[in-house]
């Protein structure tokens, strides 16, 4: 399948090693100056919900498409992973002689997850999969942000833009009602409807530029703002201590989609007007396509290693096991994108509704003797996570 926006796939690479930078950092030990820069590295699912938003957007505006057909697609892009990514995560909890909730892992098949503050449900299947919750909600909300009338003109989407840049700050400093630290970081953090801004927001960015509007930076701006947001959260995090609601944990996944966004614009709009990134090198695109696999993935091998070698306590040692990690994670991600998630994606694409109908369409142009151009399959972005 051809690459439409080429340097999409490719920064879905550096949000994913972002999210396993972050979890190695926390979970097998720090290294110096990068688990500085990841140490909030979730931000990069923030990163993923917007690009989701944007490619959706970019994907399906003007076409008329059945929701059905739409969230038949959507299925098949994330399930059939998902759900072997869940037998792996619960067979290394067994092996591992760890306890598995069964609701856990029905609820993550389920892609209701993260819908309740109750821990093991979130992580009972697949811990990283929560995220997947999130993007069924937005599935079921993106048909209908469709129809709004606001998002057809021009102005309404840049008052919706501003909104849903100034909303994110409201929401983090409401932290401060909450006398519980727990059902806090459920609220903002895992429940849907606060991670749906930030969906949103790349649904308006995908439809400006879709519709001709183009960021008023180019991609090395947007990259630095990005860079630099991360730098500034050094100082803050070690001025103010996690548990605080005031701290940059939450604050650096809630406030990040407006950069992101600009991020992700900018990328799309280099690509559109044929601009050379480096993001759509050939084995850019390779890791951007294994991206979604690493991520669904890498925390199992992190569990399983630590389990099998122990934390590293030495600065040599940590480094040895974050590569040993990277390395087996990714080779992982590799298979599991080349013999599951492909492959099983185009068989259900093709089981499901909208394939006989695109096939009758092509069928009868065929008996006209009109030339049918063959096309990659609808709204299977690479840009997608």
């Amino acid at each position: 399948m051809r690459d439409r926006l080429p340097s999409l796939t490719g920064l879905r690479f550096w949000a994913a090693l972002v999210v396993v930078c972050y979890h190695l950092s926390r979970q097998a030990g720090e290294l110096p100056w990068i688990s500085d820069l990841t140490w909030y590295g979730r931000s990069g699912v923030t990163f993923f919900f917007v690009l989701s938003g944007f490619v959706l957007a970019w994907t399906y505006d003007g076409k008329s498409v059945p929701p059905v057909v739409f969230f038949w697609r959507r299925f098949a892009r994330i399930w059939p992973l998902l759900a072997v990514s869940v037998i792996a995560s619960v067979s290394v909890w067994r092996f591992m002689g760890t306890d598995v909730s069964l609701r856990g892992v029905v609820a993550t098949l389920g892609l209701v997850n993260s819908w309740t503050p109750v821990r093991h449900y979130r992580v009972g299947g697949n811990p990283a999969a929560w995220s997947l919750s999130n993007e069924a909600w937005f599935y079921v909300l993106f048909p209908l942000l469709l129809m709004l009338p606001l998002l057809r003109s021009a102005r309404g989407r840049t008052w919706c833009a501003i909104a849903l840049c100034i909303a994110p700050v409201a929401v983090w400093t409401s932290g401060a009602l909450f006398d519980d630290p727990a059902l806090r970081f459920w609220t903002l953090d895992y429940f849907p409807p606060t991670r749906t801004l930030q969906f949103v927001l790349g649904v308006v960015a995908g439809l400006a530029v879709k519709r001709g509007w183009r960021p008023p930076v180019g991609l090395p701006v947007a990259t630095a703002l990005v860079v630099f947001g991360h730098i500034a959260l050094i100082p803050w995090s070690r001025a103010v201590p996690d548990g605080f609601w005031y701290s940059p944990y939450s604050a650096s996944h809630l406030l990040s989609a407006p950069v992101f966004a600009l991020l992700v614009a900018a990328a799309a709009a280099a690509d559109l007007q044929d601009r050379k990134t480096g993001l759509g090198a050939p084995w850019m695109l390779r890791l951007g396509h294994w991206s979604f696999a690493w991520y669904l993935f890498h925390e199992i091998v992190i569990r399983a290693l630590l389990w099998h070698l122990g934390r590293p306590e030495t600065q040599a040692g940590i480094l040895k096991f974050w590569l040993l990690t990277m390395a087996i994670s990714l080779a992982v991600a590799a298979m599991a994108y080349q013999w599951v998630e492909r492959p099983l994606e185009r068989v259900l694409r093709r089981a499901g509704p909208g394939s006989r109908t695109a096939a009758s369409h092509r069928s009868a142009r065929t008996s006209r003797g009109e030339t049918v151009q063959p096309t990659a399959p609808p709204a299977t972005s690479p840009s997608e996570k």
